[in-house]
């Protein structure tokens, strides 16, 4: 409890930050070791993550599920956004995206943190906001397709992510190489470097998160434990140069930097009272639409830990700020973008609090 008390405490003073402070210059350093953080994590992830080729009809059904728990609250704020502030339908679709994607960096920090690692919660959580995520992107890309025509970079970063995950599938865990925490962190600034390099010649947008992820399912991991050891990556038990405090202070540091990474909120003359309103009903709107998941995997777990899995993928972050910087760029701005980073802002102070409500509906206590 105390690092999710302290993991919520960074992520308000990032956000502090972010609208206090004028850090544009900051902005690309930031933007680089948010990258880095989230590729280390998520190759952690990978590495702890093990596809059954006995269950491929189970992910695809995840598949689904997490797409729908994308698109529910895409359309309910984006009927917000048009029936409350009449802006245009592509103009209020963009807006409406950004209060979709789980953060699955900040997730699993959060999730791990509170010694959930064994539940099957954090378990369907790891994989549906994996998915997430990924069915976010792709929306982003069609979304780009309708805006700004077809380009073909946008066809190479699909047939990209059909690769990887074609190769998770067919050589997970057979690459051969260290794991020890240093290498994890040496691979993520690598991966890092290989993105920003891409997108600097090729002008291709590629999000870390997948190919990071898929990379540590790759990896050769002798232990094959999933779910992980509650104490933290169970990958990283080996000798390191690193401690195990490490993964602790770089989630803290993610935490952080997700913060930093929040555009400006303006919301010019609106009266705090309406804007408390407006952000009430976006708040209930978006994670209402996560709620769906309470629909599914029924006979599998009882309803209260549905619903538990359905507050788990409450979360949002670093990809929803993203989806709102695109908007900005394509000069989309005014009340409603505000609200929309208003909104995602309240879900990251929150993030702590749904934690807690995920332990109280499942039981959880610590040695479980």
């Amino acid at each position: 409890m105390v690092l999710i008390v302290l993991y919520t405490a960074l992520l308000i003073f990032g956000m502090g930050v972010s609208q206090a402070l004028d850090i544009s210059a900051w902005q690309n350093v930031i933007t680089w070791a948010t990258t880095i953080c989230l590729a280390y994590i998520m190759i952690g992830v990978g590495l702890e993550f093990y596809v059954d080729q006995q269950k491929l009809k189970s992910y695809t059904y995840d598949f689904w599920m997490a797409m729908s728990a994308a698109i529910f609250p895409t359309i309910l704020c984006m009927f917000y956004f048009l029936w409350v502030f009449r802006i245009g339908f592509k103009e209020a679709l963009l807006v409406g995206l950004s209060t979709a994607p789980t953060s699955a960096g900040v997730l699993f920090a959060m999730l791990t943190a509170a010694g959930l690692a064994k539940t099957w919660v954090f378990q369907k959580a790891r994989n549906l906001a994996i998915l997430d995520d990924l069915g976010t992107i792709l929306l982003i890309i069609i979304m780009k397709i309708w805006w700004v025509g077809f380009q073909p970079e946008l066809l190479t970063v699909i047939f990209i992510f059909l690769f990887l995950g074609m190769a998770a599938v067919r050589w997970q865990n057979q690459l051969s190489l260290p794991i020890t925490r240093e290498w994890v962190l040496v691979y993520a600034l690598i991966l890092t470097g290989a993105r920003m390099l891409i997108e600097h010649s090729t002008h291709i947008h590629l999000e870390i998160l997948f190919p990071s992820f898929i990379l540590g399912v790759l990896l050769h991991n002798p232990a094959h434990v999933q779910p992980v050891s509650d104490k933290g990556h169970g990958h990283l038990e080996k000798p390191s140069l690193l401690p195990p405090s490490f993964d602790q202070l770089l989630n803290g540091l993610f935490m952080f930097l997700v913060g930093c990474s929040l555009p400006k909120i303006h919301l010019g003359d609106l009266d705090w009272g309406i804007v408390a309103v407006h952000l009430l009903a976006l708040m209930i709107l978006s994670n209402l639409g996560k709620c769906f998941l309470v629909t599914a995997y029924r006979g599998v777990v009882p309803s209260r830990e549905r619903l538990a899995l359905s507050i788990a993928m409450f979360p949002r972050g670093e990809v929803g700020a993203g989806v709102l910087l695109i908007a900005l760029g394509y000069g989309i701005g005014g009340i409603a973008v505000g609200l929309a980073i208003l909104n995602l802002a309240a879900n990251l102070f929150c993030t702590g609090i749904f934690v807690v409500l995920v332990i109280r509906l499942i039981g959880f206590k610590r040695g479980d």
